[in-house]
């Protein structure tokens, strides 16, 4: 089954019939959302091209020559060298026009033309000749691997008339390719055509999870790639490590180019500190900054605890000392927190009082049980509140019975440290059994 995206023909939303999502290689990775699609325009007057999407998102413009009612989505037959090929409708009407004026196509006579609406068994022989990609792709990387060639064999794309297989691979260096090309050929029984493509575009066409935790920006909405320079991270004061820098491509991530100028927009808005700023505490250097939020943490120099400040109140500080006069205190804003921010080993100090506490209470219960005579050495005098053989009793009362001795064992934590059989007797007695 094809996509179905887009609006039917009586204005309703036809969806995507669970053949996937946004970037995912479903019917709507990198599709243009079509705005003026409601609008009533004569048919002598619609744009005649058409934006045709293929696999990976690969989009290609076609002409409509037989006046065929299309809709977003609908899968149809165009025209293509030596044979034809299936695809998906992306883009119809006066977008469209924008879209070649964008990518600098010329609507001249080399545009091929859309031959029909594919039916079932079009759909039926696409899904057949698709099966043989994996495998073919499979084969390709072990021959790739016999003959030595630093190359590498990211995706295999078989024309819908099963006549030809288009290689996509990636390589660092110019490859000679001509024999490998005879191989595939005889190896698979079809013209083989070698295309080549960049790490960028290798990385748009398999897709993946990005470290923001997002669907990689190539392979949902971004077309144009841009060169991305390490000035780009500099300025955002970040690890010039290339590890943390890369992206699913191992080249510099796309994301430092777009996030730049957002970044120097709102870096404008926060002051310069080259020097730390002095209160009558004592001076305090610049830890943080948060230049969205535009809070600033600083710190003293014998204290382990940050304190917030807004733009504003750190602006303040600087005109005062600039005049030669310091602040009794760093007084925070009142939208930040007033309290101290303590930053080093905040999560093990919080673990430590969390277990210690457990620990108190164990040998606090521990204590408890030795008093009551739980652990008590053999041999030990009983402690009951009657003592054998007419003895005074071991209190400093004068004979009196303590709290805890009282005969009428009012106490109800008396006996929570005897062992069995040491109590008072059960403290919920069952009645007896009838015979």
């Amino acid at each position: 089954m094809g996509c179905a995206c887009g609006t039917k023909k009586d204005g309703k939303v036809s969806g995507c019939n669970n053949n996937g999502a946004c970037g995912t290689g479903g019917c709507n990775k990198m599709n243009v959302f079509d705005w003026l699609s409601n609008m009533e325009v004569p048919v002598k007057d619609r744009f005649d091209v058409v934006e045709v999407r293929f696999k990976n998102g690969f989009k290609e413009f076609f002409r409509n020559t037989e006046k065929l009612d299309l809709t977003t989505g609908d899968p149809v037959i165009v025209e293509v060298p030596n044979g034809h090929h299936l695809g998906y409708v992306s883009l119809q009407g006066e977008l469209v026009r924008l879209q070649m004026k964008k990518k600098n196509v010329v609507n001249d006579g080399e545009i091929r033309k859309i031959y029909r609406i594919a039916h079932t068994k079009d759909l039926e022989r696409h899904a057949e000749v698709q099966k043989r990609e994996m495998p073919s792709l499979h084969r390709g990387r072990e021959i790739i691997r016999q003959m030595k060639l630093n190359m590498k064999l990211s995706d295999v794309e078989y024309q819908a008339d099963n006549s030809k297989a288009s290689f996509f691979y990636s390589a660092e260096e110019r490859v000679d390719f001509r024999e490998l090309i005879k191989v595939l050929a005889g190896e698979f029984r079809v013209r083989v055509e070698m295309r080549q493509i960049s790490l960028r575009q290798e990385a748009g066409r398999l897709g993946g999870i990005g470290v923001c935790g997002r669907e990689l920006c190539c392979s949902t909405w971004l077309s144009s790639f841009r060169n991305v320079a390490t000035s780009a991270a500099r300025y955002q004061n970040l690890s010039l490590n290339p590890s943390k820098l890369s992206g699913q491509c191992g080249r510099l991530k796309c994301c430092l180019n777009f996030e730049l100028e957002t970044y120097m927009d709102a870096l404008k808005h926060i002051p310069d500190i080259n020097k730390p700023i002095q209160t009558e505490r004592g001076d305090a250097s610049l830890q943080k900054t948060d230049i969205f939020r535009r809070i600033m943490w600083f710190g003293f120099k014998d204290e382990s605890n940050w304190y917030p400040l807004s733009v504003d109140r750190v602006n303040e500080i600087l005109a005062l000392n600039a005049e030669g006069k310091k602040p009794a205190t760093l007084e925070q804003d009142e939208l930040v927190e007033r309290e101290p921010v303590s930053v080093l080993n905040s999560d093990l100090e919080r673990l430590d009082k969390k277990f210690s506490g457990r620990n108190k209470k164990k040998s606090k219960g521990r204590r408890r049980d030795g008093r009551a005579g739980g652990n008590a050495p053999q041999g030990a005098q009983p402690s009951s509140g009657q003592q054998k053989g007419g003895g005074q009793p071991n209190n400093r009362n004068g004979g009196q019975p303590n709290r805890g001795q009282s005969s009428g064992n009012n106490n109800p934590n008396r006996g929570r440290g005897r062992g069995r059989g040491q109590g008072n007797g059960p403290r919920n007695p069952q009645p007896p059994k009838s015979a």
